[in-house]
């Protein structure tokens, strides 16, 4: 008997403000199984979890509230200039975020997956960046896009940076300069374009944006049934390459 083929996984993301989350909701609302990186990276650091025992016994109890959660600012505090702490954090982080999210993704079923990870970008780089310095092969699938292995599709939600700096000032109430450190600590809008399969511009408003998720919705679950066809051009291939070229 053959093996369940695995899901075919859509990588959302996008710079702060983009309007991911929404995206994420409305693909949700479509039926498509929503895996959320960020939620996934509070559940692996909650109380009474393996990873902030780990983060603890690194960094002390200076880092946990009163009620021993994760004071998410203490820690930030303390990696934000350390370098080597930050490598730390992660190295606990990181794979305890990355088997959660294929857990999930094996539970999950769905005519496809969407995988909101919004630094998939700065991911990607430090990988690449890593793999140069070691001399080893980048970690992709090697796709012409450099995508990273496990995903099938890259979605970026883009829009302008003035836009995001305006809806940074008004959601989180900071400054422009504030803003636009914000935006300056993440990938450029270039970067992340360079990564896409799929663009999104969101600068027209819900009703846009959720009409562009409609559109996308469509083709991804006509690229989904075509990469679990049996092998061999068929209508389902010849209809997903069509739908994709347009």
């Amino acid at each position: 008997m053959s093996a369940t083929p695995p899901p075919f996984r859509v990588g959302l993301t996008g710079g702060i403000a983009s309007g991911k989350s929404r995206a994420a909701e409305v693909f949700a609302q479509l039926g498509a199984p929503v895996i959320d990186s960020d939620v996934i990276a509070r559940e692996v650091v909650a109380p009474g979890s393996a990873g902030l025992a780990a983060i603890r016994a690194r960094f002390g109890d200076g880092v946990l509230l009163p009620d021993g959660s994760l004071d998410r600012r203490a820690l930030r505090e303390r990696v934000f200039a350390d370098a080597g702490a930050r490598r730390d954090l992660e190295a606990i982080t990181h794979p305890l975020i990355r088997q959660k999210m294929a857990d999930d993704s094996a539970r999950a079923g769905g005519p496809y997956q969407v995988h909101v990870i919004p630094l998939l970008t700065e991911g990607a780089r430090k990988a690449a960046a890593a793999a140069a310095a070691s001399g080893a092969p980048v970690p992709t699938d090697a796709s012409p896009t450099g995508r990273p292995r496990g995903l099938d599709r890259i979605l970026v939600i883009d829009c302008p940076e003035e836009m995001q700096v305006a809806r940074v000032m008004a959601r989180d109430r900071v400054d422009e300069a504030g803003a636009r450190a914000v935006l300056a600590a993440q990938a450029s809008r270039a970067e992340r374009l360079a990564l896409a399969d799929d663009v999104i511009l969101n600068d027209r408003g819900p009703d846009a944006l959720e009409e562009a998720v409609r559109a996308l919705h469509e083709r991804y679950l006509a690229l989904a049934a075509a990469a679990t066809a049996p092998a061999g051009p068929g209508p389902a291939l010849a209809a997903a390459a069509k739908t994709a070229a347009e």
